[in-house]
């Protein structure tokens, strides 16, 4: 370290993504010091990746605040849960005030909201940033969600926009807005992507079980999907899977692997937090049961042998049934993000987040797992409506949903008519089909709660709370027989 030099930013946790990262600051112009508990990774580091670059590492939370210039930045990249508090611990009796701590890790929006209270407090800064793009996103441009205080995120906002990636020029970062806004945002991006994996998923199942189609097939037809409006980082991975063969056995990877998917829990986040919300987000919920019900193999194996099901076999001309598969996909894909938005919505009122869904959606354009050409749409429906309460309601998405709902209809009826499990793209069918029905069966099971438990229930003809006496009325009726 040169004597006196001051560092632009600190980055505790020299794992992957804080390895990662720390090169990717560095590459863009500002000088970096690193610190792990684990003195190995950090020798590592500095031997390898980091040798000759603007990177040094320090062996105590006493010398990383020594080494950075004031306000300090200090970027963590530790696993979620209590090693964030024990890293804020360890940390937290070198800082000064105006100093900022940064939670770059998958953490729950409720432990930064009580973070960033407690920090503030003592008259520190938190930044709460969701990052996006795994590994290969962290060094060549994620995209991040940035949630604190307005004047911490000023402070980071050069170096944020420099190391986060870029869409025509734009930088997908943004401040999302305060305290744990953009770990809630990054939640709730999990959880989206937990629907649009499910869904490609099933329709991979459909084109594979149900059309036959062969492993080079699939790579034709998803590739050639990620040339329209089904673009996205998702779909072209996915093509590229079925392109993979095993170098020892030279079969499809994709045939080798455990039908088991396994979760990290982000996405589960997502669906606790819609319900005790009180929003819809049946398509994100059917993709965390379906990694769920995944993990039940020897059941499943089990139950094969025992129970029945129809002949697994789609009838109809092949082409035009694979384009119904896409444009069915597409579909679901627009009901889940609308479910997602909602939930957004909602989130934003009840946690006064002020969140610009717009904005939101721009980030998500790039460096992201769920970034695609789709999200310019998305970004476009509230511009012109801030306030939208669906996505499916906006005249562009309208119009498609109208146009091409009959073709989830039909993959769903021909899915379940073959017994190839569909939980997502039935979700989402039921979504849309629900979301658009002036009148819901809501009103018998309103009457049933009355009857067995005096709940009430209000009435379409006249204002006011009421309540039958069903049992002495069914007393009356059989007396009138």
């Amino acid at each position: 370290m040169e004597k006196n030099k001051k560092y632009k930013i600190g980055v505790v946790g020299l794992g992957v993504m804080g390895h990662n990262l720390a090169l990717n600051i560095e590459r863009n112009g500002f000088s970096v010091v690193g610190y792990d508990l684990d003195k190995f990774k950090t020798e590592a580091f500095l031997k390898g990746s980091a040798a000759g670059k603007n990177i040094i590492a320090v062996d105590s939370p006493q010398a990383l605040m020594g080494a950075l210039e004031k306000p300090r930045r200090v970027l963590m990249m530790v696993p979620a849960g209590a090693p964030v508090d024990n890293a804020i611990a360890k940390l937290k009796p070198f800082l000064e005030a105006g100093d900022i701590l940064i939670d770059g890790g998958n953490s729950f929006f409720q432990d930064t909201e009580r973070r960033s209270k407690e920090l503030e407090q003592e008259g520190f800064n938190f930044i709460g940033a969701g990052v996006s793009g795994g590994e290969e996103g962290a060094l060549r441009g994620p995209a991040i969600m940035p949630g604190g205080q307005l004047g911490a995120w000023k402070s980071l906002k050069e170096i944020f926009e420099a190391i986060s990636a870029k869409v025509k020029g734009e930088p997908c970062v943004a401040h999302i807005g305060p305290r744990g806004a953009g770990h809630y945002v990054k939640m709730v991006h999990n959880g989206i992507e937990y629907g649009d994996m499910q869904l490609i998923a099933e329709s991979y199942d459909i084109l594979h079980r149900g059309l036959g189609l062969n492993n080079v097939e699939l790579h034709d037809v998803f590739s050639e999907w990620n040339q329209g409006k089904l673009e996205s980082y998702l779909i072209e991975i996915t093509a590229d899977v079925f392109a993979r063969n095993d170098p020892e056995t030279g079969k499809a990877i994709v045939d080798l692997i455990l039908d088991e998917a396994q979760q990290k829990g982000t996405g589960k986040w997502t669906s606790q937090n819609a319900l005790d919300l009180g929003v819809p987000t049946p398509t994100i919920n059917a993709s965390v049961e379906s990694r769920i019900i995944s993990a039940y193999k020897q059941e499943r194996i089990d139950a094969s042998n025992l129970l029945c099901g129809p002949e697994m076999k789609l009838i109809g001309d092949r082409n035009s049934l694979i384009d119904m598969v896409g444009d069915a996909l597409y579909v679901a894909k627009i009901c889940s993000y609308a479910q997602g938005f909602s939930l957004l919505r909602l989130a934003s009122k009840e946690y006064g987040y002020d969140l610009d869904y717009a904005e939101i959606a721009r980030i998500w354009r790039g460096g992201c797992i769920i970034r695609a050409r789709f999200l310019d749409d998305v970004a476009a429906a509230f511009i012109r409506t801030p306030d939208l309460s669906n996505l499916m309601i906006d005249a562009e998405f309208s119009r498609i949903m109208n146009t091409h709902q009959s073709a989830l209809r039909n993959v769903v009826a021909l899915s379940i008519r073959s017994g190839i499990p569909c939980l997502a793209l039935c979700s989402a069918l039921a979504y849309y089909d629900a979301y658009r029905s002036a009148r819901l069966p809501a009103n018998l099971t309103q009457a049933q709660r009355d009857y067995f438990g005096a709940h009430t229930y209000r009435r379409i003809d006249r204002d006011g709370v009421f309540h039958t006496e069903w049992t002495r009325s069914r007393s009356s009726n059989n007396n009138n027989d």
